[in-house]
């Protein structure tokens, strides 16, 4: 019974300082290039998908029009294009971070779903509102009011559908259409 005690105290005491070592030591993979942790995509989505399911709003405030749909594309080309891509046109900064930013003008998913259009928009919404940790996705809600990221938000959940053509104009780089 003392040696099944002393493994159990050996245990608790060294899993700690192996942890320890195994970070202070340089060893972890914090590079991009490097691998991910084990179950590191698994414990990060547990966390995130309660959060916002939480605080997620069903409802949009406003309507998905025309007029919504363009400043949305105007609010995408200065604040999300770099990372997320252009319609056609995938960023190559997206692909260098870990995990990529998504392209959220190319289609997935066997082609069925264009960026998050699959997504609830409240789930998008506070993903711009908030950002999220450890992934490079800033929090927009102090540069931009509800409305404008609700904009932005139905224009990314209806990625999969036609699209105004002026929107799309702006979606595609075209420096011609970027005048606010």
């Amino acid at each position: 019974m003392l040696k099944l005690f002393a493994g159990i105290v050996l245990g608790v005491l060294l899993v700690p300082f192996c942890l320890l070592a195994w970070f202070k030591y340089g060893t972890v993979p914090v590079a991009v290039s490097d691998p991910p942790l084990p179950y590191e995509a698994q414990i990060t989505h547990v966390a995130l998908d309660a959060r916002i399911k939480k605080e997620l709003i069903q409802i949009p405030p406003i309507q998905p029009t025309e007029a919504n749909f363009i400043a949305g594309a105007h609010i995408y080309q200065d604040n999300c294009a770099f990372c997320h891509g252009y319609h056609g046109k995938p960023s190559s900064t997206g692909r260098d971070m870990f995990p990529d930013a998504p392209p959220l003008w190319e289609p997935h998913r066997n082609g069925t779903v264009i960026g998050v259009s699959d997504d609830a928009p409240g789930e998008t919404f506070w993903k711009v509102s908030n950002g999220i940790r450890l992934t490079g996705m800033p929090s927009y809600r102090s540069e931009l009011n509800d409305t404008q990221i609700w904009q932005v938000t139905l224009l990314l959940a209806n990625a999969n559908k036609p699209l105004p053509p002026a929107a799309v104009a702006i979606l595609r780089g075209d420096s011609s259409q970027a005048a606010h």
